[in-house]
């Protein structure tokens, strides 16, 4: 029972500490966030009803810039090693005022590239003759000094209000 009024009492601050660690974006604004430059740009803005409820739908990209002096490099171990796509998340972009309405996103994240190479196997055509075929294989993810990767999502918010982005590296150092 202790542990859980704890867990409870903690909880809190917890949250304000992840929520520290966030820094607030504005549209065309640049953010340095631990040497990665981060650019957030409404690149389309729509007004709808639902249910008779007025809502801005704002079509966004976001854009990062690897300026660390640096390289990010993550090795698969093998095929099966899922864990690579959740470390490959650099950056995060969270619209706390979006509604998530009509499988519209609330979060954006800007991960590293796919490292893709070609892996060539024998197998069998329809007619059962011995071919090989090729098939492309994530070995990995990188993010290179100076490269920039962008990623888009569409955010719903109440009409009149302008999306309230805040940004937060996910780079485990």
């Amino acid at each position: 029972m202790k542990l859980i009024k704890t867990l409870i009492f903690l909880l809190p601050f917890l949250a304000m500490i992840s929520i520290a660690n966030a820094q607030q974006i504005k549209d065309g604004e640049t953010v340095n966030v631990n040497g990665i430059a981060v650019t957030y740009s409404v690149i389309n803005k729509e007004k709808f009803t639902i249910k008779d409820q007025d809502f801005d739908r704002y079509k966004i990209l976001a854009s990062i810039k690897n300026n660390t002096g640096k390289s990010f490099n993550i090795r698969l171990a093998n095929s099966l090693d899922l864990s690579g796509i959740n470390s490959s998340k650099i950056i995060e972009l969270d619209c706390v005022n979006a509604t998530g309405a009509r499988l519209t996103s609330k979060k954006v994240h800007v991960s590293m590239k796919s490292h893709l190479i070609n892996v060539t196997y024998p197998t069998k055509d329809k007619d059962g003759k011995s071919i090989t075929a090729i098939i492309p294989v994530t070995a990995g993810y990188y993010f290179d000094e100076g490269q920039v990767i962008e990623n888009d999502a569409i955010f719903i918010v109440p009409a009149g209000e302008v999306p309230k982005v805040s940004v937060r590296s996910l780079l485990k150092n």
